[in-house]
């Protein structure tokens, strides 16, 4: 399977179907007030750029977001593919575009948030293998047991 990685506005069907499918997943797996998900309209901010990951029919099956907070630091945001297609590099694809984006804006350092209990090991995997390596609370996320946060310096 052919995929194709573009940045894209988050305003579309598609896509809001994405983040129902990423919400759906998330939802029972930590409580509320530990969840930090973006609204497709806050990913179509100035400060943040969405990528998406299509399949050679053009659906999409998986998407990525960058939100840069300053010169030196941004974030990965709503990192998802559909299930039928993990396994297939389609996330590594993904973080591959947000990182090489980060360092032509000059992004010293990228951070990302994720779960800690168990149903997120294949996101763990992911970023440890992109190079990513565990961190301590960043920006204003609670420091909790369900949350796991990572950090990789881009220069």
């Amino acid at each position: 399977m052919a995929i194709t990685i573009a940045i894209e506005t988050p305003l579309q069907d598609d896509v809001r179907a994405l983040v129902k499918a990423l919400n759906a997943y998330l939802n029972p797996l930590s409580p509320p007030e530990f969840q930090f998900q973006m609204t497709v309209e806050q990913m179509a901010g100035e400060d943040t750029t969405l990528f998406i990951a299509r399949d050679d029919s053009g659906r999409a099956v998986g998407m990525g977001a960058l939100k840069v907070f300053d010169g030196d630091m941004a974030e990965i945001k709503r990192m998802y593919t559909l299930p039928e297609v993990r396994g297939q590099r389609v996330g590594v694809v993904l973080l591959e575009a947000i990182e090489a984006l980060a360092r032509e804006k000059g992004i010293r350092i990228l951070k990302l948030e994720t779960g800690s209990v168990a149903g997120f090991e294949p996101a763990w995997r992911l970023y440890e293998r992109g190079g990513f390596a565990r961190c301590g609370a960043f920006l204003d996320y609670p420091d909790s047991e369900y949350s796991a946060f990572y950090e990789k310096a881009l220069v």
